[in-house]
């Protein structure tokens, strides 16, 4: 699917399983993150909205202006950090080299790449917008080299 030219319709019939929509006060902002952080690249980019690829896994990216009518919008605070109590896993990406980045760009980094009894090395990084980003990789399985 070409992420630049699909139209509205096309994309949201084509959504399946379970689905990712960020609200950001400034979507610009949050691809900064993303995109110096994780490498990741975002297509449809405007003010109000983004598609954001990850691997075969597809996530969008909202500003706040665009849920006016929508229900969610009344429990957005209106300063601080947000996505309390949900964390979102890059399965796929290093975390070593996401803290290297998020250090460099100044981003708050709540733990450093760890090994984790759960079999992942993973870190927390909290974007400006306040969603916690934990990318990860699986750990070399005892015994294996």
């Amino acid at each position: 699917m070409d992420f630049e030219t699909v139209s509205p319709e096309d994309f949201g019939r084509s959504l399946r399983g379970i689905g990712m929509n960020i609200l950001v006060r400034d979507v610009a902002e949050e691809l900064a993150f993303l995109a110096d952080v994780f490498d990741l690249k975002a297509h449809r980019v405007s003010r109000d909205f983004a598609i954001v690829p990850y691997g075969a896994q597809v996530f969008q990216i909202h500003g706040d202006h665009t849920y006016g009518a929508h229900p969610l919008l009344s429990l957005l605070p209106e300063a601080g950090a947000r996505g309390a109590g949900i964390e979102i896993r890059l399965y796929d990406s290093d975390p070593d080299a996401a803290v290297a980045r998020a250090e460099a760009r100044g981003a708050m980094v709540l733990q450093a790449a760890t090994d984790k009894p759960h079999g992942l090395r993973e870190a927390f990084i909290l974007s400006d917008t306040g969603y916690v980003w934990v990318p990860s990789r699986p750990l070399q399985a005892r015994g294996s080299e």
